[in-house]
């Protein structure tokens, strides 16, 4: 299991796909993530040599962009070239596929227009329930700060549990943010009065903030904690700008019915503002860890082979260390426990195997703090 495993790029080719393939190769090699390409034509070109002509350009470009994130040794998945409306054939695609993200660009903004989004990449974020990850023109994937805003809410938590490790394996600095919403004097004489109650409501969002922050890992990472008074998506623009932030992840709301086509009124007006790429979650998560009962399973299968392999039962004892390894091929642990049953029959070369697919897996995929993140979250 990745934590990362799969990274849907949608390109329309215009002027943001450059960065959107460098930011896609960046993120693929950062999480060991395979990435799939899908372009989107129209369905009702009724020219016949027109519509050959559009496949054959869209199949050049997407066998180019393959080419390019082969050459960086980036595993690719079958590219898939379709016909339709973009966000609808983009977000069925991704749950057929269980992307774990859609990677998109901002797309074409019109000089008249104020929102700084696309129609595609504004109804993608709308309607699909996978996280989707928005590259802005000419911005890398060199990410020094992260702002994640936090509401208290499903959708925030989900956002800075997932904040914790792109923040981690960026080695970026993470701001945790919160606003409150500001009481509005209605004279002069008053506004005194309001300023003390603006700033008492502060400081308690303050501590609402730092209990909240307990169910979650921030050892080791960079991080500051900032309460601000006013507009909520105000003062995050604020804050993007403030801070020089290079990415924000941010929840979004929406379960079923109109709603699931609404993102929430403030994540709306950041993400149609905001100057640096960006990240909204819904529903699923971004970075795919075990789920609690998986790493209960875990320890109760590497608990029962401690116990027979402290009994000099070893091939009992690897058979259950290797149910482990079938809940998460990743468990470090129960490799170096199989390699040291081996070695104890005498078995250089399992042992040896087994060694190595342990270091492989500490020093390129997983990391002490991300295992304790996981653990905190869950409560386990």
């Amino acid at each position: 299991m990745k934590l990362l495993e799969r990274i849907l790029l949608a390109t329309n080719f215009d002027q943001s796909s450059e960065s959107l393939l460098e930011n896609g190769i960046t993120l693929s090699k950062t999480f060991n993530s395979q990435i799939i390409l899908v372009h989107v034509l129209p369905e009702n070109v009724e020219n016949e040599k027109v519509r050959l002509l559009l496949e054959e350009g869209a199949e050049k470009h997407l066998a180019d962009m393959g080419k390019k994130m082969a050459e960086e040794g980036v595993k690719i998945g079958k590219t898939h070239l379709l016909f339709g409306n973009p966000y609808d054939r983009i977000t069925l695609l991704a749950d057929e596929l269980n992307a774990n993200v859609i990677l998109i660009g901002s797309g074409e903004i019109s000089k008249n227009d104020v929102s700084q989004l696309g129609t595609t990449a504004n109804k993608i974020i709308r309607k699909s329930n996978k996280p989707v990850w928005v590259v802005k023109q000419g911005k890398s994937l060199d990410i020094k700060k992260i702002i994640c805003p936090i509401d208290f809410s499903a959708e925030s938590k989900r956002a800075l549990k997932n904040t914790i490790t792109l923040a981690r394996r960026f080695n970026s600095k993470l701001i945790i943010f919160s606003v409150c919403e500001a009481y509005q004097a209605d004279s002069l004489r008053n506004k005194a009065y309001f300023d003390k109650e603006n700033e008492r409501e502060r400081l308690v969002r303050v501590s609402k903030l730092n209990l909240f922050l307990t169910d979650f890992n921030l050892t080791k990472l960079s991080y500051d904690i900032e309460v601000v008074v006013g507009h909520p998506a105000t003062e995050i623009l604020n804050a993007i700008s403030r801070h020089s932030i290079d990415l924000l992840v941010m929840g979004t709301t929406g379960k079923s019915g109109l709603d699931r086509l609404m993102m929430g009124s403030v994540t709306e007006k950041v993400v149609g503002k905001v100057p640096c790429s960006f990240v909204t979650l819904k529903e699923e998560d971004i970075i795919d860890v075990p789920f609690e009962n998986k790493i209960r399973d875990i320890e109760t299968y590497y608990d029962i082979a401690m116990q027979l392999e402290n009994d000099g039962l070893y091939p009992e004892a690897i058979e259950k260390y290797k149910m482990c390894l079938d809940v998460s091929d990743m468990h470090i642990p129960t490799l170096n426990r199989i390699a040291e049953v081996y070695a104890k029959q005498g078995d250089t070369a399992k042992a040896g195997e087994y060694k190595k697919m342990a270091g492989e897996i500490l020093s390129r995929i997983w990391e002490p703090e991300i295992e304790a993140e996981i653990r905190k979250f869950y409560k386990i």
